[in-house]
């Protein structure tokens, strides 16, 4: 028998590293990529369905897509409430946005006091501007390994890699759905 799952996600980071072009490239299967975005105000959703590789079920993605900017913050807090996992997007050509992702990963923490989030990945946007780059790769996977983070870095402009981190997220989510599922079989 199948499984439909329904998964919150919540993707932050600061203003202008592609949170919002990735979401729209990943809703379109990567036919559409516009040049030019307005910065985010308040929260967008995305919703799509991925099937889960070798199981025959299928995750329903609702990505809420968050401004970067503290002005938003009260309306974040209720967002975050409960979300079943995160996805942190910096720009590879912007060391403050990277370094700031410790601060939005403290925030989503902080949200679920008593336990941790129980997935997420860290992206890192914009590799097509390789002259531009300062955070390297091994640095981001570094460190998102130490957070407990699976990381990975695209380039929406050229439609590189974008999918695989909500694949991932779905994975991710499916596999704690598969364990939740096994802990209430052997208690029953």
């Amino acid at each position: 028998m199948a499984v439909r799952l329904f998964l919150c996600s919540v993707r932050t980071g600061d203003p202008a590293v592609g949170k919002t072009a990735l979401a729209q490239i990943f809703r379109s299967d990567g036919a559409h990529f516009q040049k030019n975005y307005t910065l985010t105000t308040g929260v967008d959703l995305v919703v799509k369905t991925l099937p889960v590789p070798d199981t025959g079920d299928s995750v329903e993605l609702f990505i809420f897509d968050s401004a970067g900017k503290e002005l938003f913050s009260e309306m974040l807090d209720k967002l975050w409430e409960s979300p079943n996992v995160l996805c942190l997007v910096y720009d590879v050509t912007n060391e403050q946005s990277f370094l700031n992702c410790s601060k939005w990963l403290e925030k989503a923490r902080s949200q679920v006091p008593g336990t941790s989030l129980p997935a997420g990945v860290l992206v890192g946007n914009k590799t097509d501007l390789v002259s531009r780059r300062v955070v390297e790769a091994a640095q981001a996977q570094e460190w998102a390994l130490g957070q407990g983070l699976e990381c990975f870095e695209t380039s929406v402009k050229e439609m590189e890699n974008y999918e695989a981190p909500f694949q991932c997220l779905a994975r991710q989510f499916h596999q704690l759905y598969r364990e939740k599922l096994e802990v209430f079989h052997a208690l029953a």
